[in-house]
């Protein structure tokens, strides 16, 4: 167990970790697969890992130099814009910041021979500051035995039903380059999730700028971040496969009595490998090769 200091303590002490990115913040909001989710982020290449919880999390020796386990109340509603926020004010312009939460796992386009820093890079060259990941609900096939939903090692998820509409801004014209993107857990169990709720779609790969915040609904306030590429080609795109609406349906009261079963005629095993999801167009090389 490792020392649990506030995070604003943390971020007011102006540490070394925070000078240079790639640098992931993890949400903790209960105990499932958290190690699993440090360990997956720091193997792709992550720099500094900001594990946020309200209580202490256990964190394997051999990472311990990688992570900081700080005192955030990941519980609260808007907890992630807080804590981005925060993090955002205290590192320098430039830094690459990701965002999860624990049982949520980031794959990218070749992940399993390149690293995140690599990517990022590749992403910079093409003049882009933020990249968006949609995220792939992964749930148990068999609730009697994972009544979570989380199971590593017979993970599932939809391989079809998803799909994308135009974004509008508040005049209800379309906004450029931007788009609501919809499908899995989410869309199929829509009548338990609250509308504001249900979008795939998440900003979590972003560069520090003056004046950069993030909102609760997941997107930024500088309009070109919410963009899902550039206005000549199509970019980098990324998946966090997550456990998390699967694991909010099956133990919040309102739904889980109402759900027998995740399964269904489009459910897959997940293999936990990037080609599968660039196979099925749930993210997309760009340009990298």
């Amino acid at each position: 167990m490792t020392d649990h200091p506030p995070l604003a303590d943390f971020l007011k002490s102006r540490p070394a970790a925070l000078k240079r990115g790639p640098i992931a913040i993890v949400l903790a909001e209960d105990d499932a697969a958290v190690a699993e989710t440090l360990r997956h982020h720091a193997r792709i290449g992550f720099r500094h890992i900001l594990a946020l919880s309200p209580d202490p999390v256990a964190v394997p020796d051999d990472l311990a130099p990688r992570i900081t386990c700080l005192r955030w109340n990941t519980r609260r509603p808007q907890a992630h814009r807080d804590a981005v926020n925060a993090v955002l004010a205290s590192v320098p312009a430039g830094t690459w910041l990701y965002y999860c939460y624990n049982a949520e796992f980031l794959f990218f386009p070749f992940s399993e021979t390149r690293t995140v820093g690599e990517l990022l890079a590749f992403h910079a060259e093409e003049r882009r500051e933020a990249m968006l990941t949609y995220v792939v609900d992964l749930y148990a096939p068999d609730l009697s035995r994972a009544p979570n939903a989380v199971s590593l090692t017979e993970a599932m998820f939809d391989r079809a039903g998803y799909f994308a509409l135009g974004r509008k801004g508040p005049d209800g014209r379309p906004l450029d380059r931007q788009l609501d993107f919809h499908g899995g857990l989410r869309w199929r169990f829509e009548e338990h999730v609250p509308p504001a709720n249900r979008r795939i779609d998440r900003i979590a790969l972003f560069r520090a700028a003056p004046n950069l915040r993030l909102e609760a609904n997941h997107s930024f306030n500088i309009a070109e971040y919410n963009t899902h590429s550039c206005p000549w080609h199509h970019n980098l795109t990324a998946t966090i496969a997550s456990f998390r609406a699967a694991k909010a349906l099956a133990t919040n009261p309102g739904s889980r009595e109402a759900i027998g079963s995740f399964r269904w005629r489009n459910s897959e095993p997940f293999h936990w490998k990037a080609q599968q999801l660039m196979d099925l167009g749930l993210m997309e090389p760009g340009q990298w090769f």
